[in-house]
């Protein structure tokens, strides 16, 4: 009888220890392969032990694996992706190196063209990854029937049909202890001491054109059943220890009806959180649920605004309106919850007018709820390739140009997409159609707003570094002034604010 199949599942790092949550995708993948049967898995993660690649060469070495796993998400974790991929290549080149997650699935011929990757996988990996591992060990399907599967045979690259966005499975807890000891992944936050990271629902039903997302589930959207999320919660809380949880649902208010089984055992359990939600999804909700949201204890609300440009929100397929961003921040004030809303700054058409607009868009929302928290982004739209196929079906490509009139060409390699321009791209921090001047005039407005505003977030800064902050940067708003802050700069190299945008909770 043959051994069972073996897969290292690896996270490569993306963020510091500090900010380390639970790799959810991979306690995911790892759930799936355990419960199809496929085979057995252990899991390395980058954002815990930051001698990663050495790591996963020992594990390798003193064990017997089929296939290594690797979740990449593109900008600042793919240079980590494709050095544990080329080390492993090196080390054992007959062992088979998958690739799964956003950037395979925006970026597919990029990946599968790499030397250091056979296999990639697009969109979720709950079915294809299990498949693909039973279909190496010599078992069925054969590759070919491998929904999602981008592949090489011969020298030459196939792309098998995309797979449907699969239905979470609720019967089992995800498997927490392949991690070592669960309780490290807890945290001290605005939302408690020990904030534990969980998600009750998968996928978005909305298509924006900037958002990785739609790409990835192609408009579908699940949500955790009441009876899973409440075993989920006991544990958390019981056996773990937490007491907050902050949710990385890609869309955590959505319908009513859906959510409030789940509020219920929320508002049972009493755990401060924080989540994603839509201005439209808020105001949606009758008085009862949100009786039911504050029993809960949603303490923030991570909101995309995007702009106050209705015309630009219906071109991105936002599906919201500038006026509903006004009332959802008036609503969330009278219930207690603080709404943090993101903008897209700099888009390719109008640029400066918009990014303008947009300042004084937020600081209209800052006179009518000073507490709401801003993350300004810049506007970077995907490439048509990246686009779900579903998408690029219904509308045409529209290409953008640099600053030049030259259409925007986007890498084709994943050594490309490493570069620093194209990771500040990937993390809509940066765009080809920005000039020096207005790229200034962003940094400027946004270290103005938040020495004026410091994010409630900030548990480091010390509170009187953060009212002085708020007292030098007062005159600079309060006339509009944001240019070149230099005192502001210097300040902030001693304080160090915090930054939504770049760790936030």
């Amino acid at each position: 009888m043959s051994p069972t199949p073996r897969i290292l599942l690896v996270n490569p790092t993306i963020t510091s220890r500090r900010s380390a949550r639970f790799p959810l995708a991979l306690l995911h993948l790892a759930a799936a392969i355990e419960r199809s049967g496929a085979g057995d898995c252990s899991i390395v993660d980058g954002n815990v032990d930051r001698d990663f690649v050495d790591r996963t060469l020992r594990m390798l070495d003193r064990g017997r694996y089929d296939m290594v796993g690797v979740t990449v998400m593109g900008g600042p974790q793919l240079a980590p992706a494709m050095a544990v991929s080329r080390a492993v290549r090196e080390r054992h080149p007959d062992l088979p190196v998958a690739w799964g997650g956003y950037f395979p699935t925006l970026n597919t011929a990029a990946a599968i063209a790499s030397p250091d990757v056979d296999y990639a996988i697009r969109g979720p990996g709950d079915e294809s990854l299990p498949a693909l591992l039973a279909a190496l060990h010599g078992g069925a399907p054969a590759l070919e029937r491998i929904a999602g599967l981008s592949w090489k045979r011969d020298g030459r690259i196939v792309h098998n049909p995309s797979r449907g966005s699969p239905v979470p499975d609720d019967g089992q807890r995800l498997p927490y202890e392949k991690l070592g000891d669960p309780r490290r992944y807890l945290a001290r936050t605005y939302l408690g001491r020990r904030t534990v990271a969980h998600q009750a629902a998968t996928g978005c039903r909305f298509r924006c054109t900037f958002c990785g997302v739609a790409a990835m589930y192609g408009g579908a959207t699940h949500l955790s059943s009441a009876e899973r999320l409440d075993r989920d919660l006991a544990y958390f809380r019981h056996e773990l220890g937490a007491d907050s949880v902050q949710y990385f649902d890609n869309n955590f208010f959505d319908r009513e009806r859906d959510m409030v089984p789940l509020l219920e055992v929320m508002a049972e359990h009493a755990m401060p959180w924080w989540c994603f939600a839509r201005a439209d999804a808020l105001l949606n909700l009758s008085e009862r649920t949100w009786s039911l949201v504050r029993r809960s204890r949603l303490r923030m609300a991570y909101i995309g605004a995007e702009s106050p440009n209705g015309a630009m929100l219906k071109e991105i397929r936002k599906g919201t309106r500038p006026d509903q961003t006004v009332e959802a921040v008036k609503l969330c004030q009278r219930h207690g919850v603080i709404p943090e809303l993101s903008f897209m700054v700099a888009p390719p058409e109008n640029t400066e007018e918009e990014t303008e607009r947009t300042f004084e868009f937020i600081r209209e929302l800052k006179r009518i709820n000073p507490e709401t928290e801003i993350v300004v982004y810049v506007y970077t739209p995907l490439p048509d390739a990246s686009r779900h196929e579903s998408d690029r079906r219904r509308r045409p490509p529209v290409a953008v140009h640099d600053l030049d009139g030259n259409p925007v060409v986007f890498p084709t390699t994943v050594e490309e997409w490493a570069q620093p321009r194209w990771v500040d791209y990937a993390c809509h921090a940066d765009a080809p159609w920005l000039d020096d001047r207005l790229r200034r005039r962003i940094h400027d407005f946004v270290t103005v707003l938040r020495c004026r505003y410091p994010t409630v977030q900030d548990l480091r800064s010390p509170t009187w570094a953060k009212r002085g902050l708020r007292a030098m940067a007062g005159w600079r708003y309060r006339l509009g002034r944001y240019d070149r802050p230099w005192e502001l700069e210097l300040a902030n190299r001693l304080v160090r604010l915090r930054m939504p945008q770049v760790s936030g909770l």
